[in-house]
């Protein structure tokens, strides 16, 4: 029998087609790397393509925007957002707007054009949370700013461009819906029992253990109850924090670990799926939430989403979150 499932946070449905219990064989898309035209411009010694860095990690002090770098930072050359400007809020009858300001930046984390992710050793993938942190505390100093999301495509479905392994940040002059919401389910839950519904929820999943992925001593990943997509997998810190500047450098490393371990099971189980992820921090109020909790949430594109999904607000899973996290915690 299908069930209905119930986000406990956003209180969003979705739809766990039991009788499908799809397995990770039935899921054989392709994984296309973007095209590439011409030379790459995030490759080692072609610093000189991109905007002038904003940060980088180079362990033998050479100089910016020259080869020697692990991690680079540079502003994306079409950018979603600009720095520059100001707000300037207007309304229109009912319709608001205001201009463009924000920051669009590029977390190059390898210089390596060949080179995937996934095929990334511990230290590259502590030195990609340090650049993340780095940047989103960076940005935290500017007033106009409400809200920085860092996120990964990987592949073109997921909507790659360049076939060079990176991740994006935007940062934005107001706080994204799906984050209010999650802030406001948050919320209500804390008002009702005064607990944080992520802690409980992270609690709960340890104790029965048939959602849990992988865990180390700082971090734990599950398949969430209400999965809307199969073999969809968070991130979440065991120690309540909310956003990137409250996380410790032992912390750091730890949620390094248990990113490069979740995408590198998922890239061998569902052989090398185009995915997402995204980074869920609180806003750069500054200010500390009991009630919301930092986490990171990976999405496998293995379905697409079509019309039922579009026009409801539903979403239909075809391998039950326990499935998923089972299957995942059998690869080697």
């Amino acid at each position: 029998m299908p069930e209905l499932r119930k986000d406990p946070i956003v209180g969003r449905w979705v739809i766990v087609a039991t009788e499908r219990a799809a397995r990770p064989s039935d899921f054989k898309l392709k994984h296309e790397s973007p095209t590439e035209s011409g030379t790459c411009p995030f490759d080692r010694g072609r610093e000189a393509m991109t905007p002038p860095e904003v940060f980088a990690i180079r362990p033998g002090g050479t100089l910016p925007n020259t080869p020697g770098w692990l991690t680079r930072v540079v502003p994306n050359r079409f950018p979603a957002l600009r720095v520059e400007g100001e707000l300037k809020r207007q309304g229109e009858g009912i319709y608001d707007r205001m201009d463009g300001i924000g920051a669009h930046e590029v977390i190059i984390e390898t210089p390596e054009h060949a080179r995937d992710l996934t095929d990334l050793d511990q230290a590259d993938f502590r030195n990609l949370i340090r650049a993340m942190t780095e940047r989103v505390n960076d940005l935290a100093r500017d007033v106009r700013l409400k809200y920085v999301l860092v996120f990964k495509n990987h592949g073109r479905t997921a909507g790659a461009s360049l076939r060079h392994s990176h991740c994006q940040l935007i940062a934005t002059p107001i706080v994204p819906q799906q984050v209010k919401e999650e802030i406001a389910g948050g919320r209500r839950y804390w008002d009702f029992r005064e607990r944080c519904i992520f802690c409980d929820m992270l609690s709960q999943e340890l104790e029965s253990g048939k959602r849990v992925i992988t865990e180390n001593e700082h971090f734990v990943a599950i398949a969430p109850f209400a999965s809307r997509f199969a073999f969809e997998s968070w991130i979440l810190p065991r120690r309540h924090f909310g956003t990137f500047a409250e996380m410790r450098d032992n912390e750091a490393a730890g949620l390094a670990d248990s990113l490069r371990d979740v995408l590198r099971r998922m890239t061998r189980l569902l052989e090398n799926p185009d995915y997402n992820f995204m980074v869920h921090t609180a806003p750069l109020s500054g200010a500390a939430m009991d009630y919301y909790h930092f986490h990171i949430e990976v999405i496998p594109r293995e379905t697409t989403v079509a019309g039922f999904e579009w026009g409801s607000g539903f979403f239909i899973n075809s391998v039950p979150p326990e499935n998923a996290a089972k299957y995942l915690r059998e690869v080697e």
